[in-house]
């Protein structure tokens, strides 16, 4: 018994090193709702709500992939800008994007996301349009990183980081 515990715990622990997760950082005064979409439904996540008041930080199951969208708290869901991630993707990396392919006048809510500890690569743009996001199809601006822990900006106002 003792054996299959330890076997459990260690388990337990790798699932969740390898989760991914995202901090939500409201740079305004608008408190919205996160809406999840995970592809093929796989990993439901319930909406979350976030304001300036401080960041947020939500847990993605390992292997998660889909997006995630931002609205001003009591509008419901609706077409907007995607941050789009895969967290435990090839290589155990994770991908990600801001995608204005569903709605690219959404300029007030998802806006910029990179890695939390190296900053780089980003994606997005502090103000639409840019030349940092994705528009079409066909567009090549995934990034890629080795990290398991990206910050999303969200509203108007910058960050203060300056990207490479």
């Amino acid at each position: 018994m003792q054996f299959t515990t330890s076997v459990l715990a260690l388990l337990s622990s790798a699932a969740i090193a390898n989760a991914g997760f995202v901090t939500f950082w409201t740079l305004d005064d608008v408190t919205r709702t996160i809406y999840f979409t995970s592809n093929e439904e796989r990993f439901p996540m319930e909406p979350v709500t976030v304001s300036s008041a401080e960041k947020t930080t939500v847990e993605f199951a390992d292997g998660y992939v889909g997006n995630f969208y931002a609205v001003p708290e009591g509008d419901g869901p609706q077409d907007a800008m995607l941050g789009e991630v895969k967290f435990g993707g090839w290589g155990e990396m994770t991908y990600f994007d801001v995608s204005a392919i569903v709605n690219a006048n959404d300029k007030n809510n998802v806006k910029q996301m990179w890695p939390a500890d190296s900053q780089t690569p980003m994606s997005g743009c502090e103000v639409f349009p840019c030349d940092n996001a994705y528009y079409l199809w066909d567009d090549v601006q995934t990034k890629v990183t080795t990290e398991d822990h990206l910050i999303t900006t969200l509203g108007e106002g910058s960050p203060g980081i300056h990207f490479a």
